[in-house]
């Protein structure tokens, strides 16, 4: 059977490939520099209350009134959040717990710097810093 390919010139058909290759192999290159964009312009700054996250999600507890409670729950270990115009936010800082800084911040007003993640309905400011105002 005659092939439309039989009548294009060999140099042409490894130009062709030669270009397909190299398109595939600077794609990834390209993608990964809109992502570190994206990353740039996520960090963002958020002021709210520092609660507790496992007896805010449970029955919901906050204010000056369960501080004391939150910061025993924070030094121990439990996740902290958070709370911020009605939603809850997960901190984490630089791939670890801020468990020891924020403890004694519990049911006060600060504001945190971070990027925003979320993933399943969970929201996280991750890499999170407490501004200094």
């Amino acid at each position: 059977m005659y092939s439309t390919t039989d009548r294009v010139p060999k140099f042409m058909k490894v130009a062709v490939a030669l270009t397909f290759t190299a398109a595939l192999a600077t794609s990834p290159l390209a993608l990964a520099e809109e992502h570190e964009k994206a990353d740039a312009t996520a960090t963002k700054e958020v002021t709210g209350e520092i609660v507790d996250m496992m007896c805010y999600v449970d029955h919901n507890a906050m204010g000056e009134k369960h501080a004391a409670c939150a910061e025993k729950c924070i030094k121990s270990g439990g996740p902290v959040g958070i709370l911020s115009d009605g939603k809850a936010y997960l901190v984490v800082g630089a791939h670890k717990p801020m468990n020891d800084e924020l403890a004694p911040l519990a049911g006060k007003t600060v504001t945190l710097k971070g990027k925003m993640a979320s993933n399943g309905g969970v929201s996280m400011l991750e890499n999170a810093e407490i501004v200094k105002k």
